[in-house]
């Protein structure tokens, strides 16, 4: 069942990640991207709470934090990625 709990955070990851990457397209500055992935982070991390049965949040604060942390990781992962892609070149 644990497995399921640390799904659900990745799933809210990657959604996050997805989001980002089309908001990447539009005009907006990417400066914002962080605020974003956060915010949309903690809004699906409140609804995974209420959703899933194995959401390892059991409280809408703690729900909140996994949301905030796993969106704001969609952003890590993205800049991680770019590094690695640069420093190779």
């Amino acid at each position: 069942m644990e497995f399921m709990g640390l799904t659900s955070v990745a799933v809210i990851t990657v959604l996050c990640y997805l989001v980002a990457a089309l908001i990447k397209t539009t005009p907006l500055n990417n400066k914002w991207l962080p605020a974003i992935c956060g915010i949309l982070g903690g809004i699906l991390g409140i609804i995974g709470m209420n959703v899933m049965p194995y959401y390892p949040a059991s409280d809408p604060l703690t729900a909140l934090a996994v949301g905030v942390a796993s969106g704001l990781a969609a952003t890590g992962t993205n800049q991680v990625f770019k590094q690695l892609v640069s420093k190779s070149r």
